[in-house]
């Protein structure tokens, strides 16, 4: 497992310069820059390109023409890519500095496998279609392999490499399940094909309500868990010391991390990737600080979500190529290239 160093994160976690908390302040502001324009152009790009001026009447002067109809379905799939984006690296961040793995994400614990078990478990057994019955499912499993890989491993007394092994563990035995019923079912092999590879394609008014309330919570208390797991980060003793309750801390950050990933999973099937890279790319212009990684994340994160998505329906015009796959092909190089870069890294 790769861990930080203890020295570098205690220098980098101390309070910034006031130049330095500008930098950060400016380029975060820069970074909402960025998700706005890429926002838009989730709006525009398509199968079928907007002008600027559809894009504005649709959005502001809505009649019912063709180009007002397009801007409304691609506000639906916009919003959720913001939503899942956030939530995804939001929870990758906290992941990383709950197991201190740089390189962890939401599939880390089992939470992605606890999802898909259960939506092939509710199309197979209980005749789940739509997208609205099976997202419980799903998030109903996320949550029960969070609570089972918190309980495994050592529930009050967890350590990062406990919660690491047991959702290794849970993954194997999950994904076998999944493969075993999805054998057995044609159908389902045929409905779970496309959820596992991960689409905004299906996004609704419908599904961003039901998830929204979960993920409005997770997101709040995700970001109030920086200063804890700052003071986890450098190490157990040293947190005491400080004053952080490491069993709370621990507890509260695995809660964090299933709600907001296993929301953003049964919305939109499990996107890989987006948890890992943003976390990790996002620490090496901002240090450790999780007061500063986990915002960071929450902006970023979309931004290359709803990117791939963009770009995929660019490259395969009229039809689509699902932003699961492109995050897999993106996610895939960089992930290798930041293994091997990785310095500080200790096994």
């Amino acid at each position: 497992m790769l861990v930080d160093s203890p020295p570098e994160q205690r220098a980098d976690t101390a309070p910034a310069p006031p130049t330095r908390r500008a930098v950060r302040a400016l380029g975060l502001l820069l970074s909402v820059v960025i998700l706005v324009l890429v926002a838009l152009a989730s709006i525009a790009v398509g199968a079928k390109a907007l002008s600027p001026d559809q894009v504005w009447h649709g959005l502001f002067h809505g009649t019912g023409t063709y180009g007002d109809v397009v801007v409304d379905e691609r506000m639906s799939r916009t919003a959720l890519g913001l939503l899942s984006g956030a939530a995804l690296g939001l929870s990758g961040g906290v992941l990383q500095a709950l197991t201190r793995n740089p390189l962890a994400d939401p599939g880390l614990l089992g939470i992605n496998a606890g999802a898909s078990a259960a939506v092939v478990t509710a199309l197979t057994f209980f005749g789940v279609t739509s997208l609205t019955g099976y997202v419980w499912f799903a998030f109903g499993g996320a949550a029960a392999v969070g609570a089972l890989v918190w309980f495994l491993g050592g529930s009050r007394g967890a350590t990062p490499v406990r919660l690491a092994l047991a959702g290794t563990a849970i993954s194997a035995a999950l994904y076998g399940y999944l493969q075993a019923v999805m054998i057995m079912d044609g159908a389902a092999l045929g409905k779970m094909r496309f959820w596992t590879v991960g689409s905004l394609a299906s996004a609704t008014d419908s599904t961003i309500a039901q998830v929204l309330p979960f993920l409005v919570a997770g997101t709040l208390l995700a970001l109030g868990l920086a200063r804890p797991l700052n003071a986890m980060a450098m190490g157990d003793d040293t947190a005491r010391a400080l004053g952080a309750n490491l069993n709370r801390t621990r507890a509260l950050a695995m809660l964090a991390a299933t709600v907001l990933s296993g929301a953003a999973t049964a919305a939109c099937g499990p996107i890989m990737f987006v948890g890992l890279m943003v976390p990790h790319v996002v620490r090496s212009f901002t240090g450790p600080d999780l007061r500063w990684i986990l915002p960071y994340a929450t902006v970023l994160s979309p931004v290359l979500l709803l990117g791939a998505d963009v770009l995929g329906r660019m490259v395969a015009r009229p039809a689509e190529l699902q932003v699961g796959i492109v995050t897999a092909l993106i996610g895939g190089p960089v992930f290798i290239f930041l293994v091997r870069r990785r310095r500080t890294a200790q096994l």
